[in-house]
């Protein structure tokens, strides 16, 4: 089984935060724009995660199509499951965090035991294939909640909790760059908290300017994201190919 993920580059990282934010709005445009409610529109959500896991797993390469589909998928799903059980369900985003922090955590610790390993970098299994897009959806629907938390309950706001977050994501740069910490928590650390990160940016750009946003709108919000993911993804797949054509040339 050859490995199908993306390479984690900065450019993996700005089109993470892309998908992730248009997740929000996209999720927030079917939920309560168009009135569907965040049940219904979990259950849809989470058809279309399933059905663009399936075409994923089918895969017999790397596509950058078919791999930010999914990644957008659960942006978008875990945008609307967060809301239902925080709002629906009236847990509130505190216990709702609480919850997918620990389903987060008991998935990377089954994911360890049964593959010994957490790589993001060479998944060659469709079990640890499972087990990575299991913490993704989790991670992305726990962002949503935490980025709720911090915006609504903390006091920070939109703005305030996008800078911490923010400032936090630098800090696991230096980490990075300037430390021996485990390149695998790095990894996990920066993908849950560009969630939340995505989640603030997301609320920031919709909410009317009273609300200290800038009053794109879900509809605005989600269409220029959609195109700015969407080059992301063209030039992506354009070197993917380049890269291919030189591997055959090379063999």
């Amino acid at each position: 089984m050859m490995n199908k993920l993306a390479q984690v580059t900065i450019a993996f990282w700005i089109m993470k935060i892309c998908a992730t934010t248009l997740g929000e709005t996209a999720g927030d445009l079917l939920s309560m724009t168009f009135k569907v409610g965040y049940g219904m529109s979990s259950l849809i959500l989470i058809s279309l995660f399933l059905g663009t896991l399936i075409i994923q797993l089918l895969s017999k390469e790397f596509s950058p199509i078919k791999y930010w589909a999914v990644i957008l998928a659960t942006s978008t799903a875990g945008t609307t499951m967060s809301d239902f059980m925080d709002r629906s369900l009236g847990l509130g985003y505190a216990k709702g965090s609480l919850i997918l922090v620990f389903l987060l955590i008991l998935t990377l610790f089954i994911w360890y035991k049964k593959e010994k390993s957490l790589s993001v970098t060479q998944i060659n299994s469709c079990n640890g294939e499972l087990f990575y897009w299991t913490a993704i959806l989790f991670s992305n629907t726990l962002g949503t909640a935490l980025g709720d938390f911090l915006a609504d309950d903390s006091g920070l706001g939109f703005s305030g909790g996008a800078i911490l977050i923010g400032s936090l994501l630098i800090l696991i740069v230096l980490a990075y760059f300037f430390t021996a910490v485990s390149r695998i928590f790095l990894f996990w650390t920066a993908f849950i908290l560009t969630r939340p990160f995505g989640a603030t940016f997301g609320d920031l750009l919709m909410k009317p300017y009273e609300k200290g946003g800038f009053n794109f709108g879900t509809i605005g919000s989600s269409v220029f994201l959609f195109t700015i993911l969407l080059v992301l993804v063209i030039i992506a797949t354009i070197r993917n190919k380049a890269l291919k054509k030189v591997m055959i040339k090379t063999v």
